[in-house]
């Protein structure tokens, strides 16, 4: 099953967006698609939990 990527419902219509893909365990920036940060599930956990404090 394909994901789609998904952004903060915080993140407004500005474009300056990181995005995420749970079945990659991917990060993206909205204003460049093509780009990915592949992560493990874990990390992907620590940077939302360090940039929400």
């Amino acid at each position: 099953m394909i994901m789609e990527w998904r952004k903060s419902s915080r993140s407004g219509n500005t474009g300056n967006c990181v995005e995420l893909r749970q079945d990659l365990a991917a990060v993206r920036d909205s204003k460049r698609p093509g780009v990915t940060l592949p992560a493990s599930r874990t990390a992907v956990r620590e940077l939302i939990t360090r940039l929400s404090r």
